[in-house]
């Protein structure tokens, strides 16, 4: 692959509020599958582990025959954790959001552009690489539960001494996943984020990722440079394991000792959060079965970070996030549909929520 990369748009690139780093762009192919593909997928069902190229195309050939919803196709769309967060913020919230990083020169590439542009997203700081984009494999069974299989090993990807201060110039937040095979260029953005006066948004990927990762992850953690840092339940577990008290309350009150603003989100159970000596417990949104759980983290960042940049209480904010979070598993993928933002407006508005005012 080669080295040379393009910035596109840069004329018209202005400060975005919030600023999402996928260091590879990706493409989900979500699908629901019966139970035989999953036990024959390696690895623990409902996480996301690496998987090689050879591997990922023999999932994806074995789908088409696994299928739930028959004649419903594979459905692919532009992924990635902070993708999704970034899309939900621009296209369901109204705020200016960019993303920072590089997508490949490949149709697949074209697509994750088109899909970030369509969705009101500032596409100026990502760099066009030789080479082909990152994909995930989404499994989503019967109950909505999803495994994700992820390819970045061939992927083209933004390095660290590729990030500039310009890109992050005027922005309040800088929004990022946890993961090993980007931590230089997390690092390098960490930095600059700090340098330019931006708090740092970090969710933290997968238990698989917390569990093989856990040093270098607390390395993150006890700089103090991450403001908010979003874990779901089994991410919290993995956090506290071995500890004496390892629920979810002892992962919240790990967190919140090293950043400003704690999350631990509990699926149906909604979430528990901590800032400063404030803690709030809020329930999950939405009476719904879920179709799909791809992007109820994702989605209820988005919220919580509207929340945060509104001025909200964290209750409110907890309460924003289980509206959006609910808003995205009604429907296959992480992109939330124009029906379900109707849902998500109107229950924000049943619980005295400020409506965003966007073009959904």
């Amino acid at each position: 692959m080669g080295a040379e990369h393009l910035i596109i748009n840069r004329e018209a690139s202005q400060a975005a509020l919030i600023l999402g780093l996928q260091p590879a762009a990706l493409i989900d192919h979500v699908a629901r599958v019966d139970w035989s593909l999953l036990d024959q997928t390696p690895g623990e069902r409902g996480g996301s582990i690496p998987v090689a190229i050879d591997e990922l195309e023999h999932i994806l050939s074995e789908v088409k025959t696994h299928i739930l919803d028959e004649p419903s196709p594979i459905k692919t769309i532009a992924g990635g954790s902070v993708t999704n967060t970034i899309r939900g913020l621009s296209v369901g919230f109204g705020v200016s959001c960019g993303l920072i990083g590089a997508y490949g020169d490949d149709q697949q590439g074209q697509l994750f552009v088109s899909n970030m542009k369509f969705s009101g997203v500032d596409v100026s700081r990502l760099r066009m690489k030789r080479g082909p984009i990152g994909q995930c494999v989404c499994l989503v069974d019967a109950s909505g539960n999803r495994t994700m299989r992820p390819c970045l090993s061939n992927a083209v990807k933004i390095q660290a001494d590729e990030l500039i201060a310009e890109d992050f110039k005027g922005s309040k937040w800088l929004v990022l996943r946890f993961g090993m095979f980007n931590f230089e260029v997390i690092q390098a953005a960490i930095r600059i984020a700090k340098q330019e006066g931006l708090s740092v948004s970090m969710d933290l990927a997968s238990f698989e990722m917390v569990r093989n990762f856990r040093t270098p992850l607390l390395q993150l953690l006890e700089s103090g440079d991450v403001d908010l840092c979003f874990a779901n339940e089994d991410e919290a577990a993995e956090l506290v394991r071995g500890e004496e008290n390892a629920d979810p309350e002892a992962a919240l009150e790990f967190l919140a000792k090293r950043c400003q603003w704690a999350v631990v989100t509990l699926g149906p159970n909604g979430c528990i959060a901590k800032h400063g000596k404030e803690i709030v417990k809020v329930p999950a949104i939405g009476e719904a079965k879920a179709i799909d759980a791809t992007g109820a983290g994702d989605l209820f960042a988005s919220g919580f970070l509207y929340g945060l940049v509104k001025g909200l209480s964290l209750e409110e904010c907890c309460k924003v996030g289980s509206c959006s979070g609910g808003s995205v598993i009604r429907s296959l993928g992480g992109e939330v549909t124009p029906e379900n933002w109707q849902w998500m407006r109107k229950q924000m508005q049943i619980r005295g929520l400020p409506i965003p005012d966007t073009r959904t």
